[in-house]
């Protein structure tokens, strides 16, 4: 009980900061609308491509969700940065807290925020006319997203304690961020892609939470694909959180 109360306590640290500046979430929100409404408009007339199947705002959906949880928790290890440099840090470092939850308390921080943002986004698609198939669907495209974002905000976190310069995780979030969204089906069929991509698209953490959140959410949804890609998610946010947290013992030597 007292990891999970260390972890808790962690966590309302970010949400305080959230209530004092709740002009954060909006400014998190503004790419992935842009996303929405842009890319819904720009390729509109995929649809219209022989093997597209259905909306393309009901296809996109799923992928800006995903979109968002990668780009929003990606940023997660800027406040560990920042504690860093101001000492927050080292003098948690030296208490009897247990190392696991100044990861875990941020990342389900993140994980909060993701959902607060997902859910404005959905309902933001639902205006624009996107179909979903059900309540229990919409509910696992939330817990794909979440998933997800726990999996970059712990990447995040033990990125910013090796490299503790604000420009290393700027350059590593950027790098991987355009990337696997563009090696998944995130914005386009996977059948209309080329071969290649294709194939990277199998071991492509984004692509599995879009196939697996668009499944459930947006069409009848096959069980047997939705949980092998939760299951594969939920070993990937595990071994972040494993690198994250001995990443903060790293950090602790180092001193």
């Amino acid at each position: 009980m007292t990891a999970v109360r260390q972890t808790w306590q962690v966590t309302m640290r970010g949400v305080r900061v959230l209530i004092r500046q709740p002009a954060f979430l909006g400014i998190t929100l503004t790419q992935p609308i842009i996303w929405l409404l842009l890319f819904g408009a720009l390729f509109k007339a995929i649809t219209r491509i022989p093997g597209f199947h259905g909306s393309y705002i009901d296809y996109l959906t799923p992928g800006i969700v995903v979109m968002l949880a990668v780009s929003s928790a990606g940023w997660t290890g800027m406040g560990l940065i920042e504690d860093i440099n101001s000492g927050v840090t080292d003098r948690m470092l030296v208490s009897p807290v247990w190392r696991g939850a100044l990861n875990a308390g941020s990342v389900l921080y993140a994980v909060l925020s993701v959902i607060i943002q997902t859910a404005l986004i959905l309902l933001l698609a639902l205006a624009l006319g996107a179909h979903f198939s059900s309540f229990g669907g919409v509910l696992v495209l939330v817990l794909v997203a979440a998933l997800l974002a726990a999996t970059f905000a712990s990447f995040s976190n033990g990125i910013a304690a090796i490299a503790r310069q604000r420009e290393t995780l700027i350059g590593a979030v950027s790098f991987v961020l355009l990337p696997l969204t563009f090696l998944s089906s995130a914005l386009m069929q996977r059948s209309l892609v080329p071969g290649w991509i294709q194939t990277v698209s199998d071991v492509n953490p984004v692509n599995w939470a879009v196939e697996a959140g668009r499944s459930a959410a947006m069409g009848s949804i096959g069980w047997g694909l939705v949980g092998v890609r939760l299951g594969l998610l939920a070993a990937l946010a595990l071994a972040a959180a494993t690198f994250a947290t001995r990443s903060f013992r790293s950090y602790q030597e180092s001193l």
